[in-house]
């Protein structure tokens, strides 16, 4: 019983911002960087060796103090770029962060990345945002030798963060086409190793509490942050909260 502790609060808050996303005319305002994001999924599941490190929902759970350590080494990343220190990183902060990264981007796409990582519409980037903001420019622009100093510092940080994530999300994805369907995800969790099978419902009710528009399909952004939320950021002083959306 004790094991399900992790995901109790996801059901409300995924509600939440479900009824966000909703009213904020969502279904098409991520399609661009959801696509892409599918791309890259489908091209590393493509290019993985097929071994994966998870078997199950506990294989998952065990992991969630690595993944803990990882999100708070990355707080001081998110201090380096809240110049102003208000606890988030508006949009001129952000330009400054890409543009310290190298990053090339066009203002729709810099934009579109703003928006999907303001998930709660404060017209700023908390730190649980900033850690998805951060996996995305990882995965999507693949640091190269080129990038300056300060990424080839974070590089490996961001490296050793990210990448369990995007191996579950990939076990997840039992059929490699880049997001996650119930089908598939209960297949994955329950026949790769079958001496450690998942409780159908709770299955079945973890994905429901990770899609959020309720069509069916979990793209990686939907993924990564409900996972976030999942894993738990202890000691995160930020002290705010997904509001209601007051339906």
């Amino acid at each position: 019983m004790g094991k399900c502790h992790p995901f109790s609060s996801l059901k409300s808050l995924s509600g939440r911002i479900g009824s966000m996303l909703c009213n904020r005319g969502s279904t098409n305002m991520y399609k661009n960087l959801d696509s892409k994001l599918e791309r890259k999924m489908i091209e590393m599941k493509q290019s993985s060796t097929g071994q994966s490190n998870f078997k199950s929902i506990d294989s998952i759970i065990l992991r969630f103090p690595q993944f803990r350590d990882g999100f708070r080494n990355l707080r001081g990343v998110f201090e380096q770029y809240d110049e102003d220190s208000n606890g988030t990183i508006d949009r001129e902060e952000m330009n400054k962060c890409l543009e310290k990264l190298r990053v090339r981007m066009t203002k729709e796409e810099v934009e579109d990345l703003f928006r999907s990582c303001d998930i709660d519409g404060s017209e700023g980037i908390q730190f649980k945002e900033f850690i998805v903001l951060l996996c995305l420019i990882y995965l999507l622009m693949k640091p190269s030798s080129s990038l300056d100093n300060t990424l080839k510092t974070d590089s490996q940080q961001l490296e050793a963060t990210f990448d369990p994530i995007v191996e579950t999300f990939l076990f997840l994805d039992n059929n490699g086409d880049g997001k996650l369907n119930k089908k598939d995800m209960m297949k994955a969790l329950n026949e790769t190793s079958p001496w450690e099978r998942s409780p159908a419902r709770i299955t079945r009710t973890r994905f429901e509490e990770m899609d959020w528009d309720k069509n069916g399909k979990v793209s990686f952004r939907e993924f990564l942050f409900a996972f976030i939320n999942w894993v738990g950021i202890e000691n995160d002083d930020d002290g705010k909260e997904i509001p209601d959306s007051g339906s």
